[in-house]
C-alpha cells in the first residue's frame, strides 16, 4: 500500500514539475527552460533538505511537533547575518562572491546548529515542555540580539539584512546551486544509509541500547546531518519557518508508518509537491505575486497549533 502511495506522490510531483516548466512558456525555449529549471532545482533541493532534516530531528527528539526552525534556527540565521553585516559592513558583504558568502554562512550555521540542538537535546533529557520552552527562550534571545544590532547599523545596511532575511527562490546562482546540491546529496546519502538505525533510535534510548545501537552516537550523527541540511538550505534561499512541520505532518498522514525507508521519500515527495505545486499555482494559475513562504508559514502555523492542542488533549 505504501509503495502505491509513493508512486502516486511521485506522479503528482512530475505533473507539478511539467506544469511549472511548460505552462505559460512563451518565446525562446532555450531561455525559458534554463531560467525556470534553475528555480525548479532550488525548490526541489530545499524541499528534500528541509523534509529530511525535519524527519531526522523528530526521530531523535521522539516528537512530531518539534522542528529545527521552531527550535530557533531561523532566528539564529538572522542573528549571524546581522552580526556579519554589523562587523564587516554591507558593502563588504555584497562584494563577497556568492559561493564565498554561502560557504561562510553554512559553516557558521553548522557550528551554531550543532551547539544549539546539542544543548537542547542534552540539557532537557527528552522533556517536551522543557525542550520547547528552551527553544523559545533561545529564539527570543537571538531575536533580541538581532534587534539590538539592527538599531545600531546604518539604515542602508539594515535594508540588506531585511532582504536577506526572507526566503527567496527567484534568483539562485547556478554555480552556487551546484555546490549546495553536492553537499546536500552527501548528507542525503548519509541519512538514507541510517534509515534502519533511525527506526531503532525512534524507539528510545533504552530500547536502542537493548537492540545494540549506541543512542548517543546515533543522535550525534543525526545532528550532524541535520545541521548540514538546514544550514545549506537556509544559506541558499533563506529561512522557511513551518515548511518542515507541514510536509512531515502530511507525510505521516498519507503514509502512516514508522519505517524511515518509507517516511523519508514520502516526506521528500510531499515537500517537493508543496513547493513546486504551490509556486506553480501562485505564478502560473492564480497569477499572484504573494510569496509562497507566506502561505506556507500561515498554513504551517495552523498545523502547529492543531498538533499542539491535540497533544494536550491526549
Amino acid at each position: 500500500m505504501h509503495n502505491r502511495r509513493l508512486w502516486f506522490l511521485l506522479l503528482a510531483l512530475i505533473a507539478c514539475t511539467l506544469g511549472y516548466l511548460a505552462l505559460g512558456a512563451r518565446g525562446n525555449w532555450a531561455f525559458v527552460l534554463p531560467f525556470r529549471g534553475n528555480k525548479l532545482a532550488a525548490l526541489l533541493l530545499v524541499a528534500v533538505a528541509v523534509s529530511t532534516a525535519t524527519v531526522l530531528f523528530q526521530t531523535i527528539t521522539q516528537n512530531r511537533i518539534l522542528t529545527p526552525a521552531i527550535m530557533g534556527f531561523d532566528a539564529l540565521y538572522v542573528l549571524i547575518l546581522t552580526v556579519m553585516i554589523y562587523v564587516a559592513g554591507a558593502q563588504v558583504f555584497v562584494q563577497v562572491s556568492q559561493i564565498g558568502a554561502f560557504a561562510l554562512n553554512t559553516v557558521l550555521m553548522m557550528g551554531g546548529a550543532l551547539a544549539l540542538f546539542g544543548t537542547l537535546m542534552l540539557r532537557t533529557g527528552g522533556d517536551l515542555m522543557r525542550m520547547l520552552l528552551t527553544g523559545i527562550i533561545f529564539g527570543a534571545l537571538f531575536r533580541a540580539g538581532t534587534g539590538f544590532l539592527q538599531r545600531m547599523i546604518d539604515p542602508n545596511e539594515y535594508s540588506v539584512v531585511q532582504v536577506a532575511s526572507y526566503a527567496r527562490f527567484a534568483r539562485v546562482d547556478a554555480a552556487l546551486l551546484a555546490v549546495a546540491g553536492g553537499v546536500t546529496c552527501i548528507a542525503l546519502i548519509a541519512a538514507w544509509r541510517m534509515r534502519h538505525r533511525l527506526d531503532i533510535l525512534a524507539l528510545g534510548p533504552d530500547a536502542a541500547t537493548n537492540l545494540g545501537e549506541d543512542p548517543r552516537r546515533g543522535m550525534f550523527q543525526a545532528l550532524v546531518i541535520i545541521a548540514v541540511l538546514v544550514s545549506v538550505s537556509t544559506a541558499l534561499v533563506g529561512p522557511l519557518a513551518f515548511l518542515g512541520l507541514l510536509v512531515v505532518s502530511l507525510a505521516h498522514l498519507l503514509t502512516p508508518t514508522a519505517s524511515h525507508q518509507v517516511l523519508l521519500p514520502s516526506a521528500a515527495l510531499v515537500s517537493g509537491i508543496t513547493l513546486v505545486g504551490g509556486q506553480f499555482l501562485l505564478e502560473r494559475v492564480l497569477h499572484l505575486t504573494t510569496p509562497l513562504v507566506v502561505v506556507i508559514d500561515v498554513v504551517g502555523g495552523v498545523v502547529f497549533l492543531i498538533l499542539l492542542l491535540r497533544g494536550r488533549h491526549r
